[in-house]
């Protein structure tokens, strides 16, 4: 199947149900940052409060839209991966500029009486972007790996959520090893080089390796069994 990025695009929005799911991850972001200023005092009205919390609820839903298109590869002959990958990931910037956005006018209309209300905003925005890139990461691995979409949009959530919770005795070793533990870190905008460092290690661990191992998979699996 000799697929382009295109054609990974309009995949992504081929059924209603897609078309659905992705303005629901949209409508999500939009939501979080129309209700987030209410519920903060007016000092505490910022970029840096905002963003971290619109861009940790998009990466919720936005990973079932790489489970979909992973999954719809088990399917094929010949299935290319990294199309998909290349399309996913396009469809993952895509949501975290627009969680950059969202936080933006909602920083923009809070009536802020912080001292500086876009601290950060360069570093947190970037992170955003990231963030969504690794959930969209996980969720195409996850879609290669495991059969049935359902299974596999549950476990984009139940695997990094149980594993930040497996960890906490190990507290800041989270940020090294889980999504959600690194995601915090950097969303910051202040991270420093160790945060920054284990974000890699968990996109080695979480982006990579899940894709690296279900496409091995896919490689060596006859069509019909996948």
């Amino acid at each position: 199947m000799n697929e382009t990025i295109a054609g990974v695009l309009r995949r992504s929005a081929a059924t209603r149900g897609r078309r659905i799911l992705l303005v629901a991850t949209a409508g999500i972001g939009a939501l979080a940052a129309v209700a987030l200023p209410a519920g903060l005092p007016p000092a505490q009205r910022t970029f840096a409060e905002f963003a971290p919390q619109v861009q940790l609820l998009i990466s919720v839903p936005l990973p079932f839209v790489g489970v979909l298109l992973g999954n719809d590869l088990r399917g094929t002959t010949g299935a290319r991966v990294l199309p998909t990958l290349g399309g996913a990931t396009l469809i993952a910037v895509v949501a975290g500029l627009a969680g950059d956005v969202f936080a933006a006018a909602a920083t923009a209309a809070s009536a802020s009486t912080a001292p500086d209300p876009w601290a950060h905003a360069g570093g947190t925005a970037l992170a955003g972007v990231l963030v969504q890139v690794l959930a969209q990461l996980i969720g195409t691995g996850l879609g290669l790996l495991i059969a049935g979409p359902v299974w596999g949009c549950l476990a984009t959530m139940v695997l990094p959520l149980g594993a930040y919770a497996l960890l906490a005795p190990v507290g800041a070793a989270r940020g090294w090893l889980t999504p959600y533990g690194a995601a915090r870190q950097v969303l910051t905008g202040t991270a420093g080089a160790a945060q920054w460092t284990g974000w890699l290690v968990v996109a080695l661990l979480w982006g990579v390796a899940l894709n690296a191992a279900g496409a091995a998979r896919l490689a060596r699996t006859p069509a019909g069994r996948r």
